[in-house]
């Protein structure tokens, strides 16, 4: 499977590297040494500190090889803690959780915690319904590892797992290096070798919050450079499908919010996980290439993350119910961390088109996981709180355009009724109109037919009336001629 040569260059030429930013006062890990120190199947725990020219600290002990705490510095120089834990080992040894813990042999699920290797059928143990998940009931998580070097900068660690351990067949001897880099880098790096054909896939299990107070990461931002992701059914196994990312919630090729669209349980995918419980194929090819980055806009703290594998197992803390009390006493509720697991795909022992997780006699497994982590710049962090401010307000926004849709729809159909009223006003008021007109004409015709009538009366009268005075004329003319002649007889 791993058969690439293992970039040591990566570590060395970080490591030479004095300084690759703002030097900082170290903060002290606010963590009680004498909590941790017990003694755990047969083996003495401690807590082992790395610290950079920068004054980053992280904090690891030997239960599971766990990254207990990592304090980086924020846009303005202030330090915290970005990873969930507890103060004291006993949380670790009374929870199922695996906060900062180093997983396998197998990471992810597999199928009813069977699969087949040359002919051969394994049943290895499940712990996850009919699954198996993490490496089962007591996968390494929960295992104690041996130091083999510690300085400043660098802690090794090692483990042998035993043939049929959790039932997984062939002695696995592993070796994990942890490099804090003056780059502000965490630089983990796997090698395992097996007696016998086996499966691998390891991985680093740390609950994120860059904002370094454990409430929520619903609203940093994600960039996943991933144009696929595969799909699971109702018990969480891959379908075997490697779906496109294209025009669904699963999209994060461009930095978006992570709370945007997480309660989209339209989304069948988001239903199930509850949230974001899924892996995506990465279109990486090497660690030099960025897979993906993680950024607090309000902190300004940035983590971007490299590897040599195929795919990313993205899970937002979605069964994180308050139940829990971390470090300082903090509640951890849902949804108040985000883990990013470089690996293989779910399954891979049983999906023979996915990519080989089995490791042979001879064969040496290799992986590498490194977490930068670092602060964005003044304008960048500006924009990035705006976009995220913009993000938390689209929600709300999205609501108003729809009620504006709609209210718009509305005052478009009664714009339409409107229009269409007003239409029938029109072709009323053209109906009275033409009425009002033809009444009108009628009036005419009737005032011109009196009028004529009038005119004709008025000529009658006025013939009348000449008639009249013609009579009287001719009567006055009489009276006239009679006193004529009355004053001739007088």
């Amino acid at each position: 499977m791993k058969t690439k040569v293992f970039l040591t260059s990566v570590l060395a030429a970080c490591l030479m590297l004095a300084s690759c930013g703002k030097s900082y006062d170290a903060p002290k890990a606010q963590l009680n040494r004498a909590d941790f120190q017990t003694e755990i199947d047969g083996k003495q725990n401690d807590l082992y500190i790395l610290t950079n020219a920068n004054g980053v600290e992280v904090t690891m002990m030997n239960f599971g090889a766990r990254i207990v705490s990592i304090c980086t510095p924020d846009k303005n120089g202030k330090f915290a803690d970005v990873v969930l834990g507890f103060d004291n080992i006993q949380p670790y040894l009374d929870n199922k959780t695996d906060f900062g813990a180093f997983i396998g042999r197998y990471g992810n699920r597999i199928d009813k915690g069977q699969f087949t290797i040359d002919g051969i059928e394994y049943q290895v143990s499940v712990n996850d319904g009919t699954n198996s998940l993490h490496g089962g009931v007591k996968g390494y998580q929960y295992c104690m590892f041996d130091i083999e070097q510690i300085n400043n900068q660098q802690l090794v660690v090692s483990y042998t797992s035993a043939d049929g351990e959790m039932g997984f067949p062939g002695t696995l001897n592993m070796k994990a290096t942890y490099t804090l880099t003056d780059c502000n880098s965490l630089v983990i790096a796997y090698e395992a070798t097996t007696d016998k054909a086996t499966v691998v896939n390891l991985t680093n299990h740390s609950y994120f919050n860059l904002a370094g107070d454990a409430q929520s990461v619903l609203d940093h931002m994600l960039y996943l450079n991933a144009d696929a992701y595969t799909p699971v059914n109702d018990i969480f196994i891959t379908t075997g499908e490697i779906d496109s990312v294209e025009g669904t919630p699963m999209d994060f090729r461009k930095p978006t919010r992570i709370g945007e669209r997480i309660n989209n349980y339209d989304f069948d995918q988001l239903k199930k996980g509850n949230g974001y419980d899924h892996n995506w194929v990465l279109n990486t090819k090497c660690p030099k290439e960025l897979a993906g980055k993680l950024a607090d806009p309000v902190s300004g703290r940035t983590l971007e993350f490299y590897t040599n594998e195929p795919g990313v197992q993205v899970y937002t803390g979605n069964f994180l119910d308050g139940s829990l009390k971390g470090k300082k006493g903090v509640v951890y509720n849902q949804r108040a961390a985000i883990c990013l697991e470089t690996q293989h795909y779910p399954d891979s022992p049983n999906r023979p088109e996915f990519p080989s997780v089995i490791v042979r006699p001879g064969e040496t497994y290799k992986s590498i996981c490194i977490y930068k982590f670092g602060v964005c710049g003044k304008a960048a962090c500006e924009q990035a709180t705006a976009a995220c401010d913009k993000k938390q307000n689209c929600e709300k926004k999205q609501d108003c355009a729809k009620k504006a849709e709609c209210t718009k729809a509305a005052n478009c159909d009664k714009k339409q009724n409107c229009e269409k009223a007003a239409a029938c006003d029109k072709k009323a008021n053209c109906e009275k109109k033409q009425d009002c007109e033809k009444k009108a004409e009628c009036t005419k015709a009737a005032n011109c037919d009196k009028k004529q009538n009038c005119e004709k009366a008025a000529a009658c009268d006025k013939k009348a009336n000449c008639d009249k005075k013609q009579n009287c004329e001719k009567a006055a003319a009489c009276d006239k001629k009679a006193n004529c002649d009355k004053k001739q007889n007088c």
